[in-house]
């Protein structure tokens, strides 16, 4: 099996059925709940698309360029950029199209909670427990970020693979649950159900991936713990965090409720403006 073999067969395929089925649904009359309608849902996954071939490409490069991983190249098509097969941004970009067309497809099917956005907003921005939730899931993401770094800093070699990981996705993870932690958690169900399944899944795929050799994760640079005697921990870890990502940043994006504390901020900084001028008016005399 060659490294497009793996993609037809695991992300192309099931992204052809996904979109045969919201076609279908459509024809049904079967839609996403309005308040998760801000935004065109296919503009959301594209936007996602091009944010994880920009974010990713020099990490994963410098993942292959330090032999942290590398492919074979009897199963590539030769064709690379930098160091890394056409195949891997190939794959950036439909990952976040499988996970976005998962996304979409349950949203069609759950019920969601029943809340309003403004009472959403009212519920998050402008209390304590919103605010709360937002400042202590930050706190722990940077708390993990600064272990990570440590990590790295110490040389441990099999700590390499985790580290470099977790230095690269926690930071966005971040500034997500720094905006809308407590949004994200009203839609926990919605979350769940699109990242451990996908998560699952494209880990079952990576370890038939490995087991077929079409790429190797370095045993020296990762730890020794392989699930199933085959996929490397750091391989479930990989997928849990870039399904995080985008999961976390469409529901964001598409959820009502995002949109009306973006407004919500806007407003506030609209009003604070004449107020801060009036008041070094004041300070001057004038």
């Amino acid at each position: 099996m060659t490294y497009f073999d793996f993609i037809a067969l695991f992300l192309l395929i099931p992204i052809g059925i996904l979109l045969l089925v919201a076609v279908w649904d459509r024809a049904r009359g079967r839609e996403i709940p309005a308040e998760m309608r801000a935004w065109p849902p296919a503009a959301a996954i594209l936007l996602h698309a091009v944010i994880a071939v920009l974010y990713t490409t020099i990490w994963d490069n410098y993942l292959v360029a330090t032999r942290v991983w590398w492919y074979d190249p009897a199963l590539v098509t030769g064709v690379t950029i930098a160091y890394v097969p056409i195949e891997e941004y190939t794959f950036f970009i439909l990952q976040p199209i499988l996970a976005g067309l998962w996304l979409l497809f349950l949203l069609r099917r759950i019920r969601l909670p029943d809340v309003r956005p403004q009472e959403l907003l009212s519920s998050g921005a402008s209390t304590s427990k919103g605010m709360w939730l937002r400042f202590v899931t930050v706190v722990i993401a940077t708390v993990i970020w600064l272990g990570s770094i440590i990590l790295l800093a110490s040389g441990w070699q099999p700590g390499i693979y985790m580290g470099l990981e977790l230095v690269w996705a926690i930071p966005p993870i971040a500034l997500q649950l720094a905006f809308g932690a407590d949004i994200l958690w009203r839609y926990r169900r919605l979350v769940a159900l699109v990242i451990l399944p996908l998560t699952l899944y494209l880990s079952t795929a990576d370890a038939i991936a490995i087991n077929s050799g079409i790429w190797t994760i370095n045993p020296q640079k990762s730890i020794d713990l392989l699930l199933g005697g085959i996929l490397p921990f750091e391989e479930l870890l990989f997928f849990m965090l870039t399904n995080t990502l985008v999961t976390f940043g469409i529901t964001l994006v598409l959820a009502q409720a995002s949109h009306e504390r973006i407004r919500e901020l806007m407003n506030r900084l609209r009003s604070a403006g004449p107020v801060t001028k009036n008041k070094s008016l004041d300070k001057t005399g004038g």
